[in-house]
């Protein structure tokens, strides 16, 4: 059975001198603060789309990594993922950076590696996300 999920955005003003806020059904966390100033520049206080899309991509990964390794047998500890999206003004979203660090016992360096990249490859946001590169970056603690 399909599951959908939603956020909501509301913008107010032209692109670059206007401001929004973006929501999520999911959550009583209430909105974000978006801009274009953040956007282009970055910020530590307001969020971005690329923001939304490293922190989809980040869980997402990290729930097929921790499928594939109960599947091979050695289920893992815990799995620790960041991404990190990369937008620039004028070109658009031109990738995304995973970087996975896990503990999981009785498996070798090599093993650990095939199977991340196997995770990165069926992912469904890296699957969504199959216009831009996606590197990745895969250790064992």
């Amino acid at each position: 059975m399909p599951v959908t999920s939603e956020a909501a955005s509301t913008w107010t003003g032209s692109l670059m001198e206007g401001s929004g806020t973006v929501a999520f059904s999911s959550s009583n966390l209430g909105t974000f603060p978006i801009n274009w100033k953040a956007r282009s520049e970055g910020s530590d206080t307001t969020t971005t789309p690329e923001e939304l899309i490293a922190a989809a991509h980040a869980s997402c990964f990290s729930m097929a990594l921790s499928h594939a390794l109960a599947e091979n047998g050695t289920p893992p500890e815990r799995v620790n993922t960041t991404a990190s999206v990369t937008f620039k003004p004028g070109v658009g979203i031109t990738g995304s950076h995973l970087n996975v660090n896990a503990t999981v016992p009785n498996l070798t360096p090599e093993a650990f590696q095939e199977i991340a990249a196997g995770a990165k490859t069926g992912c469904p946001v890296s699957q969504a996300l199959a216009g831009i590169e996606i590197t990745l970056e895969a250790t064992l603690a």
